[in-house]
């Protein structure tokens, strides 16, 4: 009999370079704008549903590139005190991916919506700070919440916990792709976050999101004005062509006071 072949698996799907212009540009755009037109797109739900920021209302503004880690249960035999080694081990691959963050990346932590113990702690958590990555979300709980919270870092969880991870998590895999809050998060993502949401862009739509948003924040800056005024909803919004036409010569004009 020949001998069994082996399939090669196929080659994991490369992300579309993202600049730090484009990061800088989609960081000043709101959620609601990015949700819509991502929605026209035919993205239906890439928003982290579940997830609050421990900086509260004051939670800043950010994108980067999302840099993926994905748990597994943990096992008694495997994930016991002695992983915290002083050296790099196979068996604490937490460690390792938080040392390979990179400035403009934002850490995506799949915890399988359990928040049981914690997906890491202030530690961790400033030590990929001082790296240069912009965030961290997971849909489990962070410790330290406290201590997080009063840092001027975004910090994104389902809850806040004090047991310890080796509880009922085990780092299985870096940079794979994963289920964050239910929301497919590939490496190299866009994962943008205000104060309200952490939305995912896939890779490749990211400078045209920066475009498109940038021009329906403008326009709804100005719509909000008339709203504000007194105006009705009705051609105002969603804008019908004519609406369209009076902010683009209001535009034009200066912006003047309404």
């Amino acid at each position: 009999m020949p001998p069994p072949v082996t399939p090669t698996p196929p080659p994991r799907r490369a992300p579309t370079p993202v600049s730090d212009a484009v990061l800088a540009r989609l960081a000043r755009i709101s959620s609601g704008s990015l949700t819509t037109q991502l929605f026209k797109k035919g993205f239906r739900q890439p928003v982290m549903v579940g997830l609050r920021p421990l900086q509260g209302a004051a939670a800043p503004r950010f994108a980067g590139r999302a840099f993926t880690m994905r748990m597994i249960p943990a096992r008694e035999d495997i994930d016991t005190y002695a992983t915290l080694t002083t050296t790099p081990n196979a068996d604490n691959l937490q460690w390792v991916g938080v040392e390979q963050v990179q400035p403009g990346d934002v850490m995506v932590i799949d915890s399988r919506r359990d928040t049981s113990a914690a997906s890491m702690g202030n530690m961790l958590v400033t030590r990929m700070m001082k790296r240069g990555a912009v965030a961290v979300v997971t849909d489990g709980a962070f410790r330290d919440g406290s201590e997080l919270a009063a840092m001027a870092f975004p910090t994104w969880s389902a809850g806040i916990t004090a047991t310890t991870r080796l509880s009922y998590h085990h780092v299985a895999d870096l940079q794979v792709p994963v289920s964050c809050a239910g929301v497919a998060v590939y490496p190299g993502d866009v994962i943008h976050g205000d104060a309200d949401n952490i939305t995912v862009v896939p890779s490749h739509l990211a400078a045209e999101m920066a475009d498109l948003c940038e021009a329906q924040d403008d326009l709804e800056a100005y719509l909000a004005l008339r709203v504000q005024r007194g105006e009705a909803l009705w051609g105002l919004y969603p804008p019908s062509a004519e609406t369209r036409e009076q902010h683009r010569q209001w535009v034009a004009a200066g912006r003047p006071a309404l």
